[in-house]
């Protein structure tokens, strides 16, 4: 399950302490112009130590593509790309290798396929996620050339308080919230591909993320149906939209031309820089230590991983919307 797509398809690859990361990008269309440098820029988002609190790792990030553009256009063939880590620590690790750290993947990894990479967590590293940011900022641009742009914010604690969490030796969390302008209507698979089951699922599989809702989300919960009622209306241009968006652009699983707003729940990072008690693979009860180079709140790193996997399911869904109508 290291795949994600169905007419764009993104596969990725790299523990957090191994050589590189990286991804194989299928299906973009041939003869799309990509900028690199602009490419270089979003992926530099996620690096850390641009906010209070960030990991301390050090890693440059500098994306290598290794095939499928040529002279700044897409090929319409698989676009390999890789991520060196250069600045991994491993040494840090080996007083864990025994211990299953709490709220971490360790324990689950173990029992599932006995066996684990413990530096840094592996596989199950929010260092994995630079690979999607990649890949998503290819589908961004080419989203970009279709009038379509994706904007997230972050929703998170100001500084003086990362600063008195990070003081406290905890972490928080946070919320993102993400706009998809100028989709058109149309996109979206039922039933069981609709569009914001699609949203969802890629959401949830960032790290730490724990809560997705799309429109007013839980809200609705609380309110009458005349309350959240999106009427339909002619615009000055001829075309039909709606007066409100509490839908959030998608109704019946498919989108209907408003914006798409979406919001994902970050949990707080669960390492934290104090003792924490646990136990080992036998069971025993241990502490584990205060080490490592974590973030106290991964919501601010996170906004461009969000955008990305936003454009991901948002150019695959217009590609496979072109497959429907002749």
């Amino acid at each position: 399950m290291n795949t994600i797509g169905k007419i764009l398809t993104l596969s990725t690859f790299g523990e957090s302490h191994g050589p590189a990361m990286g991804g194989v990008l299928d299906g973009v269309p041939a003869g799309v112009d990509i900028d690199l440098d602009a490419l270089q820029r979003f992926v530099d988002r996620r690096r850390p130590g641009q906010t209070v609190g960030a990991s301390s790792r050090g890693e440059q990030d500098r994306v290598e593509v290794l095939s499928g553009i040529w002279q700044g256009k897409t090929l319409g063939t698989p676009i390999g790309f890789i991520v060196r880590n250069t600045d991994a620590r491993s040494e840090d690790y080996e007083p864990l290798a025994r211990c299953f750290r709490p709220n971490h993947a360790d324990y689950t990894w173990q029992v599932k396929y006995g066996i684990r990479d413990p530096r840094g967590g592996g596989r199950a590293s929010a260092r994995e996620t630079v690979a999607r940011v990649v890949a998503g900022g290819i589908a961004m641009q080419v989203l970009g050339r279709l009038g379509i742009t994706i904007e997230a914010v972050a929703r998170a604690a100001d500084a003086a308080t990362l600063q008195r969490v990070m003081a406290d030796g905890d972490t928080l969390g946070g919320i993102i919230e993400c706009v998809v302008h100028g989709a058109p209507a149309g996109l979206g698979e039922p039933v069981y591909g609709k569009l914001h089951a699609r949203l969802a699922a890629a959401m949830m599989s960032i790290p730490s993320v724990h809560g997705f809702e799309y429109g007013d989300g839980f809200e609705m919960a609380a309110k009458r149906g005349s309350e959240v009622m999106d009427t339909f209306e002619k615009r000055d241009d001829g075309s039909i939209g709606t007066a409100t968006n509490h839908s959030g652009g998608i109704q019946g699983g498919i989108s209907n031309g408003e914006d798409i707003v979406m919001r994902v729940a970050f949990k707080p990072v669960p390492t934290l820089m104090r003792e924490v008690p646990t136990v080992d693979r036998d069971g025993n009860p241990v502490t584990l230590p205060p080490r490592g180079r974590h973030d106290v709140c991964v919501v601010p790193r996170a906004v461009p991983v969000v955008e990305a996997m936003a454009a991901l399911v948002i150019l695959d869904n217009y590609l496979i919307k072109k497959t429907n109508v002749l």
